[in-house]
């Protein structure tokens, strides 16, 4: 082989690895590789299915939906605190404008926050201990009356 070929080939092998290492990172800087589930809530207009990301670590809580360009309807990201406790939430490095539904460990909605605030540091609490939060795209409760007291059909949630 001459070392123009060597060289080349070289080249070849080092873009192969970038591309693969691109292609393969999660969304966002340093973003934690989240575990899809499928969550339904049941309201007074039938039941409504989301594939959502699950946070159960602390790493992957802080992360959230962070640097995130866009988030399609019917998706979201439900952050499991493993007990029931009073949370706060907000919207740094946040771009999408989401609701976020507060959960009891029996699954019930106790509060919603709507339309929140694209990269807000303003906190939003629970106001009362949940269990976990899910978050979807801003607009998702209204449009499927979603309300405080529906319940959540999730492994996560005792269903009492």
């Amino acid at each position: 082989m001459t070392r123009r070929t060597v060289l080349s080939a070289a080249l070849r092998l080092v873009v192969a690895a970038v591309v693969v290492f691109v292609l393969d990172a999660p969304l966002g800087l340093g973003a934690a590789a989240f575990e899809r589930q499928t969550l339904e809530i049941a309201t007074k207009t039938g039941v409504h299915v989301f594939s959502v990301e699950v946070a159960t670590t602390d790493a992957e809580r802080a992360q959230g939906l962070m640097h995130r360009k866009e988030l399609p309807e019917g998706t979201g990201m439900l952050f499991d605190f493993k007990r029931d406790e009073p949370v706060a939430m907000w919207m740094k490095n946040t771009y999408v404008p989401l609701d976020m539904i507060f959960i009891t460990a029996d699954g019930r909605i106790h509060r919603i926050a709507e339309n929140t605030t694209p990269m807000s540091e303003r906190i939003i609490p629970s106001g009362g201990p949940v269990r976990g939060v899910l978050e979807v795209v801003a607009g998702t409760a209204k449009k499927l009356g979603i309300a405080p007291g529906d319940r959540i059909g999730h492994p996560m949630f005792s269903g009492r």
